[in-house]
């Protein structure tokens, strides 16, 4: 059994839950291992992705009461989260207070590091970044560890 899984296994066996299932293991954004450890921490409790990319990647929305494991930079799982809240808006209508959930810094460091983000990834699909894209906002809890 691979490190992810086991992280998984001793979730379930602590909480008493069985049949159930992680949606994915992913790292967060351009620097893995600051934004999980912001997660771990307790401090980064929402984030943002871009519409338009679950659709060019045939992906599903994020849903209520999804499971995912975060992991570092080395892909090694460090805390499990829970989706609370999915909404799909246009960046430019994103309010502070949710900029601010993401506990990366205040609004306009949230804006330039998504539009930068956005405009590199949208690059590689041959789109441009719009202000008024919609995005993903997606805010989740912290179940494990504790």
């Amino acid at each position: 059994m691979d490190h992810i899984q086991q992280f998984w296994k001793d979730y379930c066996n602590v909480h008493h839950m069985e049949g159930i299932e992680y949606k994915e293991a992913f790292q967060f954004g351009v620097a893995p291992d600051w934004l999980a450890d912001l997660v771990v921490k307790g401090k980064k409790k929402a984030t943002t992705s871009g519409f338009v990319f679950y659709a060019l990647e045939n992906e599903a929305l994020p849903q209520i009461g999804d499971y995912s494991i975060v992991l570092n930079g080395q892909d090694e799982p460090v805390a499990i989260i829970q989706s609370q809240s999915v909404e799909v808006i246009p960046m430019n209508e994103v309010t502070e207070e949710f900029a601010l959930a993401e506990g990366e810094g205040d609004y306009q460091h949230w804006w330039d590091s998504h539009e930068t983000f956005f405009t590199q990834l949208l690059k590689e699909y041959e789109r441009e970044f719009e202000p008024s894209m919609l995005v993903v906002c997606e805010r989740f809890k912290k179940v494990y560890p504790k």
